[in-house]
């Protein structure tokens, strides 16, 4: 999931672009790249109306700016393979027998059987997950229609990757900010590590910044790369982040070391914390990370002391079984050391003033209450839902503008466990129709045999997508996508920043694919529901979103590359905080009023299982893919082929298996085939697997889903509730207990 890139927005407007020779009978467009969710600004090479060549941007901000999806992207994109007209499921769903159909078939069709459901079930029995890459942005539209309609059971995959991280983020000091990388002093990485073609703006910008003397500091269990250049590598158990941080945080304040005077003007609850700081000791927390207690202090110190210092959005956080607590004392430590706000810090950045956010386009004020008290998983994991949020509907109109300002899409999300509980007939009510734009959800949340219990009950599937994912190969109608390649898009960092930046149209998509704003469209259509969506085109629905700036979107694309209003630092001077106190609030009243401790803890691990005495992190990013797509491009499965699990040489003599291997991973939800790779760098008991692995190229339709059920590490991704979050209800993903089993004829 996303991690818009924190641009200096000056720096960019005064760059002067570089000059490339281009042949006569080519034309360049500006396009932001989707192959992830990081949105780099690149250049497209078109030429006879086809983009033949993707390259790095000419503005020299952005010239490194590029990875290998990008430039195979074209490539991926023109792929055999991939839908381009409407098809609809002929036999048993999972048969894998389809047949094309029109737009306007399949339209008459999906608005008559979902509106069935919902006159049958209520408008709660319709659920809908989405993602912020491959099709894009829904633009708010998905929401839109949802809350009009009367249902709050909207899921994505940010649920598990940045969504919930905004969420609770605002529970500190409503807002969810982006780190200055630009001017900070000393960077903090908790188990993230962006590489050459992996967060490659993020990877740029930390060694821009290690180039210039700021310090890094890395938390991983293994030795990564990052670690490797780090001035400090914590190699912590996995899964103990926030002990780590209630470790710093001791050392912080029993030396003083935190900004007296901003602790006192601008936080409450600041007693409370120091108490409950005060019950990790470094020994104790030294004993629940692995980690020497001079290293932890050492670590500590040089955050407090080095900065302005920044703790960047880490993925790990977002799925551990501690990742409220986790989030949080990241959000503390920023607020504690005065560094929430300024520059080098951690910026607000809120609204642009003249630009009307997705935020508004999705009409959550139009969604009764009763049926928000409906969201799934309301009553037991709040966290990033419309009950976990409703504290902050005055604060965010007072501060920010908004009363439902929905950053990264995760601020009024359903449940994912809970919602695919209800679509396998084990929830509050049923749910039977299930869409799903530019997501793959089988693989892309925890408990995959649920999923497909769940999918496998439902009255309707509608995908749309690019390609047959095994979550298509489930659906009733899978509906063609179009590409990044193929549209204009304008992006505000998924709301998480107030620059925009405007991406152009580089060719036509093949076919009859259209955008996820079409696809929308066309659905608020179908239901009897048109006037939701009034706008004719996506050009003319910028244009209305841009209105007050005086500038049409051809005007935007054609005048700058980035849109932007001069950066504003300690705004809370003026305005307060979004949270109900108006401060920084280290006990949080949100969580106390939804009954949870209001301050940060840790839960140590269930006792081992032996029969399951390894831990598994899963989430390995490899650099040829990002989550589950991509597998089909020869190029990038040539230099990948297969799924690789990473073990230390002890853990690898220990089960007596070696480089190449093939095993068996397994634990109580399921198990998967995978190679064996033996790396120096990791931990003992450790095994780190790789999301997304499926094979295109192989057998279709249930029982198969081109290998999904063989390799996705979703089949071991626990959702019971020891293993996931208590507030948020999310799985820990970061040391599940797993064995190691050798397959017949193995050595």
């Amino acid at each position: 999931m996303p991690a818009p890139v924190p641009f200096d927005p000056e720096e960019v407007a005064t760059a002067k672009p570089l000059k490339r020779d281009t042949p006569p009978d080519v034309t360049l467009k500006r396009v932001i790249c989707q192959s992830c969710d990081i949105a780099c600004s690149v250049q497209a090479e078109v030429k006879d109306g086809r983009v033949i060549k993707v390259r790095s941007s000419d503005n020299p901000i952005f010239r490194d700016n590029i990875c290998m999806k990008a430039i195979y992207a074209p490539k991926g994109f023109a792929h055999p393979d991939r839908v381009i007209y409407p098809q609809r499921r002929v036999g048993e769903r999972g048969s894998g027998e389809w047949e094309r159909v029109s737009w306007d078939e399949a339209m008459a069709d999906i608005g008559e059987r979902l509106n069935s459901v919902i006159d049958r079930y209520g408008p709660e029995a319709w659920a809908v997950s989405t993602s912020q890459w491959n099709t894009a942005t829904d633009h708010g539209l998905g929401r839109r229609i949802m809350n009009n309609v009367g249902s709050p059971n909207w899921i994505s995959g940010v649920a598990l990757c940045a969504g919930n991280t905004a969420a609770i983020n605002r529970m500190t000091y409503g807002w969810f900010p982006m780190a200055d990388f630009t001017n900070a002093n000393c960077i903090v990485l908790i188990g993230h590590n962006p590489r050459r073609h992996s967060w490659t703006p993020i990877y740029n910008y930390v060694r821009s910044a290690q180039a210039r003397g700021a310090k890094l500091i890395v938390f991983d269990p293994r030795k990564s790369s990052n670690a490797e250049r780090a001035d400090i590598w914590l190699p912590l158990k996995a899964g103990s982040d926030a002990a780590m941080l209630l470790g710093w945080l001791k050392v912080i304040f029993d030396e003083g070391l935190y900004d007296a005077d901003f602790v006192e003007s601008w936080t409450v609850g600041f007693e409370e914390l120091r108490a409950r700081v005060d019950e990790y000791p470094l020994e104790r927390v030294s004993e629940l990370t692995g980690c020497r207690p001079e290293l932890i202090a050492k670590a500590a110190r040089t955050y407090a002391t080095e900065g302005p210092s920044i703790i960047p959005w880490t993925p790990i956080t977002d799925m551990q079984r501690n990742s409220t607590s986790g989030i949080r004392l990241q959000s503390i430590l920023r607020a504690v050391c005065g560094y929430v706000d300024v520059p080098g810090g951690e910026t607000l950045q809120g609204f642009h003033p003249e630009i009307i956010p997705e935020s508004t386009i999705e009409m959550h004020e139009t969604l009764s209450d009763e049926q928000k008290s409906k969201q799934l998983g309301a009553d037991t994991h709040p966290a990033f839902g419309y009950r976990g949020q409703a504290a902050f509907k005055e604060p965010m109109q007072k501060v920010w503008g908004h009363e439902y300002p929905n950053q990264v899409m995760g601020c009024y999300m359903a449940n994912p466990s809970a919602t695919f509980r209800a679509m396998a007939g084990e929830g509050p009510y049923p749910v039977k129709a299930f869409f799903v734009a530019g997501n793959n959800a089988v693989m892309s949340y925890a408990n995959m045999p649920l999923i497909i219990k769940a999918m496998m009950n439902q009255d309707l599937i509608v995908a749309h997508e690019q390609f047959m994912t095994p979550t298509a190969q489930l659906a009733d109608y899978v509906l063609p996508g179009d590409s990044w390649l193929e549209r204009p898009w304008l992006t505000d960092g998924f709301g998480w920043m107030s620059t925009y930046r405007p991406s152009e149209q580089a060719m036509e998509p093949p076919g009859e694919a259209v955008s996820t704003f079409e696809f929308w469209k066309r659905v608020a259509g179908a239901i009897g529901r048109p006037e939701l969506v009034p706008w004719e085109s996506l050009e003319e629905f910028y244009d209305y979103r841009l209105r007050d700036t005086g500038m049409t979107f051809e005007q935007l694309t054609q005048e700058t590359e980035m849109y932007f209003t001069k950066p504003e630092f300690r705004k809370y001077q003026r305005t307060g905080f979004a949270t109900p106190s108006g401060k920084v609030e280290l006990k949080s009243s949100v969580l106390e009023n939804l009954g949870f401790d209001p301050l940060p803890y840790f839960r140590e691990d269930p006792p081992i299982d032996p029969d399951y005495p390894l831990k598994m992190f899963t989430g390995v990013r490899e650099d040829e893919y990002f989550q589950t797509g991509h597998r089909h491009i020869p190029e990038l499965r040539a230099r990948k082929p297969e799924p690789v699990m990473f073990v230390s040489p002890d853990t690898a003599r220990e089960y007596g298996i070696a480089e190449d291997e093939w095993v068996e991973l397994e634990n109580p939800t399921g198990k998967i085939a995978i190679k064996v790779g033996v790396r120096d760098a990791m931990p003992d008991g450790l095994v780190r697997v790789p999301h997304g692995w499926w094979k295109p190229e192989t057998q279709q339709g249930a029982g198969h889903l081109s290998g999904a059920l063989e390799f996705a590490d979703a089949q071991l991704c626990r959702d019971d509730e020891d293993y996931l979050d208590r507030e948020q209800g999310i799985p820990h993903l970061k040391g599940v207990p797993c064995r190691i089993n050798k397959l017949p004829g193995s050595a």
